[in-house]
């Protein structure tokens, strides 16, 4: 029968050589399709081309978007997704009870993508889970700036394009830092995660 060696028999063995690997060091695991293919199907949505994720900091946002009736928006929302563009965002200004806003590459309200889409007013109401273009006095002058409706927004409609809706994870959108200064902007704001279009998971 085999005895345990005692303690100062032992050797002192190093600690792990993987610890503090940077990214690129470490290996990736590639994902099957099959588990793409789930992961896809999860969302049910009812065009995965023209839905998107939202991830926030405390769960997924799932978007469908209305091609039909705004189709220059979403082709150009779904072309910045497809840069990395809304990555890391901010979400600059966020009305308690009205709307979060983001889609500001310099984080302050000013900023965009640099392309200036014509208006795609339609008959969509701006209601809870509504999401629509941010825009300057200009009707034409809506760029990469979004916002999300909490509740319904009745006054807005036909002055702003409405592209999308939120059809799950309202709740995480609910959760979005407010803000409390001028006009609703956010110290220190909540950011999107990652945003992608369910076809390309």
């Amino acid at each position: 029968m085999s005895e345990l060696l005692k303690k100062s028999e032992t050797k002192n063995l190093g600690g792990t050589k993987t610890k503090n690997l940077a990214a690129n060091e470490t290996k990736k695991l590639e994902m099957s399709n099959a588990r793409h293919k789930k992961i896809k199907h999860s969302y049910n949505v009812k065009d995965p081309e023209n839905a998107l994720v939202l991830k926030l900091k405390d769960g997924d946002v799932v978007i469908e978007m209305f091609e039909d009736i705004a189709p220059s928006h979403v082709s150009r929302i779904k072309e910045l997704v497809r840069q990395g563009f809304y990555n890391g965002l901010k979400f600059h200004r966020v009305i308690d009870g009205f709307m979060a806003q983001t889609g500001c590459p310099l984080g302050t309200g000013t900023g965009g993508s640099g392309k200036k889409l014509k208006a795609e007013f339609n008959k969509k109401e701006h209601k809870r889970g509504t999401v629509s273009m941010a825009r300057a006095a200009n009707p034409d002058s809506a760029d990469s700036q979004f916002f999300i409706c909490f509740a319904d927004a009745p006054w807005l409609n036909g002055q702003y394009t409405v592209w999308g809706e939120v059809t799950s994870g309202m709740e995480y959108v609910d959760n979005i830092k407010k803000g409390d200064g001028y006009n609703g902007m956010v110290d220190e704001p909540d950011i999107i995660v990652s945003m992608d279009v369910i076809a390309d998971l």
